[in-house]
């Protein structure tokens, strides 16, 4: 009887498994087609990053155990999900991704976890969403690699626990102060992804353009990696629209007069700054007496959601020393005035005498 409950329960939450991709061999055709890396060897930056997981993923190898679960957080674009593909690669195991607020039901995660093999990773994206009573079957999963189900309801309500292989969490996020401690404290790995430098930022350019057959000269390279935003995802954004003008005007070798005039058309400055920036700028300038002011204000002010301006927006401008956080609220620097052709009032500099 019991073993018979055992196998339809593990038939039933087996039935649906589309809230993942499929294995890792089944979508080398797609990474090909993207300008992700595809080992830590072209990984550009991170180098701490790169050198701990290469210690952890060989130690790992020798033992013949999955690697430890790992907890990537940083802003947008800086190659959190590339890793996750790198680590499942360099462990010759599969890899199954899905995200936070894909998985609405205790059953979704029960399927994922079920179906997967030993050694698997799992890339959990914007982990930080996932719902409490979703997360909470996590801390057997990752600890014990086991699977607790409650069957019934009420009195008649019992606890199943299913024996899961062992596998790597690999969990993404951008804010991981909204993790719970639990489930971050279960994580062997924590690693943040910081800005790139330029000329780290200019190797990817590089290595982008080859990959695009785009003939592009140094000082435009140079000029893309200026306007990047520090983030490789931008800079290979920029130079496929840049390839775009390009194939266009019939332009066959990309210099940087031309590169100019594609990122001055597309909005783009030379520190990177597009009309959004721009406007939240502006906006808390003219508007808030550039500063202090409340987040919410600004969104409401711009039409822009306030996550999307803590994620997307805030984290460059405060990295560029263009916009500071105080208790207040929000508040333009003296930088970012001069940057945007303002004269920086006199009261404003007052009043930084004045606080310190």
């Amino acid at each position: 009887m019991v073993s018979s409950l055992r196998y339809n329960v593990i038939k039933m939450i087996e039935r649906d498994n589309q809230i993942t991709n499929t294995k890792a061999e089944n979508q080398d055709d797609q990474l090909d087609l993207t300008l992700r890396p595809q080992t830590l060897s072209e990984y550009v930056g991170q180098e701490d990053v790169k050198m701990n997981l290469e210690v952890a993923m060989e130690a790992a190898k020798k033992r013949k155990e999955p690697i430890e679960h790992v907890l990537l957080y940083g802003p947008p674009g800086l190659g959190k999900t590339t890793l996750a593909y790198i680590i499942a690669r360099e462990m010759g195991v599969n890899i199954k991704i899905t995200s936070g607020p894909a998985i609405e039901k205790q059953g979704d995660l029960a399927s994922i976890l079920t179906n997967l093999q030993p050694n698997d990773v799992l890339f959990i994206d914007e982990i930080h969403r996932l719902k409490t009573h979703i997360e909470e079957i996590l801390y057997s999963a990752m600890e014990d690699y086991a699977l607790d189900i409650i069957i019934g309801k009420g009195p008649a309500a019992r606890s199943m626990r299913l024996d899961l292989p062992k596998f790597t969490l690999i969990g993404a996020t951008t804010k991981v102060g909204s993790l719970s401690s639990p489930l971050r404290d279960r994580f062997g790995h924590i690693y943040k992804l910081d800005f790139y430098q330029d000329d780290e930022i200019q190797q990817i350019v590089k290595r982008s353009a080859r990959l695009l057959d785009v003939n592009i000269d140094d000082a435009g390279t140079a000029e893309i990696a200026k306007s990047a935003r520090r983030t490789p995802r931008v800079a290979n954004r920029l130079l496929k629209r840049i390839r775009d003008f390009a194939t266009v005007e019939n332009y066959d070798k990309i210099d940087l007069s031309f590169t100019k005039k594609c990122l001055k058309t597309m909005g783009v400055d030379t520190l990177g700054l597009d009309k959004t920036d721009r406007q939240i700028l502006l906006t808390i300038i003219q508007k808030f007496n550039g500063g202090p002011v409340g987040v919410n204000a600004i969104a409401a002010a711009t039409a822009e959601e306030t996550e999307t301006i803590e994620d997307l927006y805030e984290p460059y401008l405060l990295q560029i020393g263009f916009l500071d956080r105080t208790k207040q609220g929000r508040v333009v620097t003296e930088n970012a005035y001069y940057h945007l052709e303002m004269g920086y009032p006199e009261n404003k500099r007052q009043e930084q005498k004045n606080l310190f």
